[in-house]
């Protein structure tokens, strides 16, 4: 992507490079696990590993320390009771 693209939800996650990658989740799931990626400019892109050439949710560094501090916090837990 060339400087003058900004990187946004939707875009293919090829488009954003093999390497770099992390499945902090992975567990006993079958092996369908998101993966993240800490872009350049500090926002964080997330893919399902199960389609790696899929689409990416990218979300900016204050989206997700929003995200992580409601998580924390338990208001996110409506997501999975």
């Amino acid at each position: 992507m060339g400087a003058e693209s900004r990187v946004r939800s939707g875009v293919p996650a090829a488009d954003l490079g093999a390497e770099g990658w992390h499945k902090p989740w992975s567990g006993t799931n079958g092996g369908s696990c998101v993966e993240v990626k800490r872009l350049p400019d500090g926002s964080v892109a997330f893919r399902q590993s199960a389609d790696p050439e899929g689409p990416a949710l990218v979300y900016t560094r204050d989206e997700m320390i929003s995200f992580l501090r409601g998580a924390k916090a338990g208001q996110a837990d409506f997501l999975v009771a």
